[in-house]
């Protein structure tokens, strides 16, 4: 089992590359949709062969997945290569949000899995990679990667999460801040902590914070990220002592190009919610583990935790953080974000 084998086959699949997934029950070879063009794919796939893999969240979108299959987010199906079915073709099936754009052919037919397992392990495999978990698939033929089920499952554990350095950090919030930054050997995100005020043995004022490059950086109104990071510096500064984790989850886990993607969904009518199943995503794909992991090697095992959203205080406490105290955070909300703050509020139990 490694991770480090998960984040080769990852790098792999990004620059539009073969990689093989091996589990139980056999091996795949996929080249990703989103990765290939005309002339990669006939180098991967020189007799226009090649079946395609997608979750069932999109297969039902094209009638061929029922909704019980739909509901869970790794579930595959395969869809039979047609000689019509070339790389646009391909893409189309693979992103929803060209289905307005560019009218599916079809009819598309599913074919029975030969590795359920390894296929399942893949379309993980693509999320963790931040691209659309839609695939080529060949049974033989050379790869430039190999990984196996375990070393994806491997590859999100922040086990050997550690602290690379820290400095001081002075901020609008407060000038005594301290930045810590956390780094893996296994990935490449590196997750940062800001401690603010001294420390003592009460409970620190925690905030989990996803980043947010639209929210936190541009200033978007689409969502409440960028004032609930300010707001939440603002009441930890307030408070005896605490510490912003800033987490490298853009998009509640799915990446930036796949939040991007998601919004271009809610244009089209969407919500949220809706919009990361239609893509082939969870609903929220994040990992709190790795905060854990972090207050852990800070010493820090109680916690008053700044949050609106339930599932943070399950993770914490899932991973030994005891949460003494549920802190809100209450901000008004704007024209273009009201229906997001309702979604997040009527369809993943935020509450105030």
């Amino acid at each position: 089992m490694s991770a480090r084998a998960a984040a080769r086959a990852i790098d792999a699949l990004r620059r539009g590359w073969p990689v093989r997934v091996q589990a139980a029950d056999g091996a795949v070879r996929l080249m990703a949709v989103e990765g290939a063009d005309a002339v990669t794919l006939a180098g991967f796939d020189p007799g226009a062969e090649a079946d395609i893999l997608i979750s069932a969240a999109r297969a039902q979108t094209l009638k061929l997945a029922n909704q019980l299959a739909a509901a869970d987010p790794d579930m595959p199906v395969l869809v039979a290569r047609a000689p019509w079915i070339d790389v646009d073709v391909a893409t189309a099936i693979s992103d929803p949000v060209l289905d307005l754009a560019s009218p599916l052919k079809g009819p598309f037919m599913a074919k029975p899995l030969s590795a359920p397992s390894a296929a399942k392990a893949a379309l993980r495999l693509a999320r963790l990679a931040g691209i659309l978990p839609a695939y080529f698939v060949m049974a033989e033929g050379d790869s430039e990667a190999e990984v196996s089920a375990a070393d994806i499952d491997a590859y999100d554990d922040a086990v050997h999460l550690a602290i690379a350095t820290r400095a001081r950090l002075p901020v609008s919030a407060s000038e005594t801040a301290e930045i810590v930054a956390f780094r893996s050997p296994d990935e490449p995100r590196e997750h940062v902590a800001l401690i603010v005020g001294q420390r003592d043995s009460s409970p620190p004022v925690i905030r989990l914070h996803s980043e947010c490059l639209t929210g936190d950086v541009l200033g978007s109104l689409k969502c409440d990220c960028g004032p609930q990071l300010h707001q939440a510096l603002h009441q930890i500064a307030d408070s005896n002592w605490g510490i912003l984790l800033y987490l490298r989850q853009e998009g509640r886990g799915i990446g930036l190009v796949n939040k991007l993607r998601a919004y271009a969904l809610q244009d089209q009518g969407f919500d949220t919610v809706d919009a990361n199943v239609r893509l082939g995503f969870a609903i929220d794909a994040r990992d709190f583990s790795v905060a854990a992991r972090m207050l852990d090697l800070l010493g820090v095992d109680e916690v008053r935790l700044l949050t609106n959203n339930p599932n943070k205080v399950t993770g914490l406490e899932a991973a030994g953080i005891r949460v003494a105290e549920r802190l809100p955070i209450i901000l008004p909300s704007n024209p273009h974000n009201e229906r997001y703050l309702a979604t997040k509020r009527d369809r993943t139990g935020h509450q105030l």
